[in-house]
């Protein structure tokens, strides 16, 4: 892959625009990333789950914080990997521009995610799996089949972004595509998902993948199957999750009393080696002699380790950027750390999920997932395939009218409900639910 055609500012669905001049105050990636900031499905993030049941008189984080945060962790990693690059691509004016590519693609990392975190996703997969929507089995093909018995928020993205709902102009948002094929973490479609059950788009949107391929000159992979290799800032957007997330579910688990002080200092700590730590010991003693605040504490030594980790990743990146361009290289940049970063990491998975990810309010968030997500299924389904009769008109006629489309396939009613029931936020699914079953008005 080349970086002249991977860094294309090209829009999607505007491909007949000429490209705007250099000088201008924005460039066309950041006018990407700025596009998203102001777009209602990034707003609606705030209520929506992260780990933690939206917070209370603590506040942990939401989708719509992270994603702000792994933009943030992104645009360094960018930043940091084009000053390398820019030495060799003098020519190319966009290298530059790594850092905002990657940090808009970060902000759409969970734009496809539903309500009630992951246990939203397997809530919808499982009403086809085994619930009440294994009726549709037969109308659909065996493509459209594994898209809805395995929904894919990273697909739903996508297509969320691209997609010509009622009422809304062709190519979506537009974006360009260099910012689109960042964000596509898993080029291919559900019949060859990975082993985590993952990939990138549904039947729906495949034309659009394809375009997204072509533009951007990603390898192909298989001869046979459309499965590609990823575009080489997808790995930065993934590093910049992974460093996020796991990191700041330490600090918030201290912030609600999971973890104690002493046991998320030492698990931070461990980031950096016995001589980095000597080093680090001085700096650190004296910002705790100015800073006696707990969480504030915490919270100096996360952006330590953030720091150390985005300076960590963005050597393994430029180490590999021949296997990565070649569409040789496996795993996520993550999975190179090594030493004290490694063991620092793997200690912070194994309490993520023995301490955080079991946690009772956790759990209580997941339950109650999946109980609206299949009630909200079961009825607009339902209403979708029998529309004549008066409920179900009146229960359609709560449906947004961009999710009203002239549907000329039975997939795509069915594809219709799942864009309106997975863009809500967690309090409004749980309200509808609440109106649906007659508890309240």
């Amino acid at each position: 892959m080349q970086w002249d055609k991977l860094l294309t500012p090209m829009r999607y669905g505007k491909e007949e625009l000429p490209n705007r001049e250099l000088n201008l105050l924005r460039s066309e990636f950041q006018r990407d990333y700025d596009r998203l900031i102001f777009s209602s499905p990034f707003r609606r993030l705030q209520n929506k789950t992260q780990v933690f049941p939206l917070p209370g008189s603590v506040f942990v984080h939401n989708r719509l914080t992270h994603s702000l945060e792994v933009a943030c962790v992104g645009r360094s990693l960018g930043n940091t990997i084009a000053a390398s690059l820019a030495k060799h691509h003098a020519n190319n004016p966009f290298i530059n521009e790594i850092g905002s590519i990657v940090a808009t693609a970060s902000l759409a990392h969970d734009l496809g995610n539903p309500p009630f975190g992951h246990a939203g996703e397997k809530a919808i997969s499982e009403f086809f799996v085994s619930g009440k929507g294994l009726f549709l089995k037969p109308r659909v093909n065996e493509h459209q089949w594994a898209d809805l018995t395995n929904f894919e928020g990273n697909a739903n993205a996508l297509r969320l972004l691209t997609h010509k709902f009622n009422g809304r102009r062709a190519g979506g948002y537009v974006l360009t595509y260099a910012t689109l094929a960042s964000m596509l973490k898993y080029p291919f479609n559900a019949l060859q998902r990975n082993r985590k059950n993952k990939y990138g788009y549904f039947d729906s949107e495949t034309e659009t993948f394809l375009s997204i391929v072509k533009q951007t000159g990603l390898i192909s992979l298989s001869e046979s199957e459309l499965v590609y290799a990823r575009h080489p800032l997808v790995y930065l957007v993934e590093a910049a999750d992974d460093i996020s997330y796991q990191i700041m579910d330490i600090e918030d688990a201290h912030k609600l009393g999971i973890l104690s002080t002493n046991k998320t200092t030492d698990l931070l700590m461990t980031f950096f080696d016995k001589e980095k730590q000597a080093a680090f010991w001085s700096k650190k003693e004296q910002i705790y002699r100015e800073v006696t605040d707990k969480n504030e504490q915490v919270a100096f030594l996360r952006a330590s380790v953030i720091n150390h980790l985005i300076s960590t990743i963005a050597q393994i990146f430029l180490k590999n950027e021949k296997t990565i361009l070649n569409g040789e290289f496996s795993g996520s940049l993550v999975d190179y750390l090594s030493g004290t970063e490694n063991l620092a990491m793997e200690t912070c998975k194994e309490v993520a999920w023995k301490k955080i990810y079991s946690h009772r309010s956790v759990i209580e968030v997941e339950i109650t997932g999946y109980n609206v997500i299949n009630t909200l299924l079961e009825e607009f389904t339902q209403a979708m395939f029998h529309n004549s009769d008066d409920y179900s008109k009146k229960l359609l006629s709560l449906m947004p009218v961009q999710y009203r489309e002239e549907h000329q396939c039975e997939y795509e009613k069915i594809r219709s409900t799942l864009d309106f029931i997975s863009g809500m936020t967690d309090l409004y699914a749980l309200d509808l639910y609440k109106l649906i079953k007659g508890i309240g008005l």
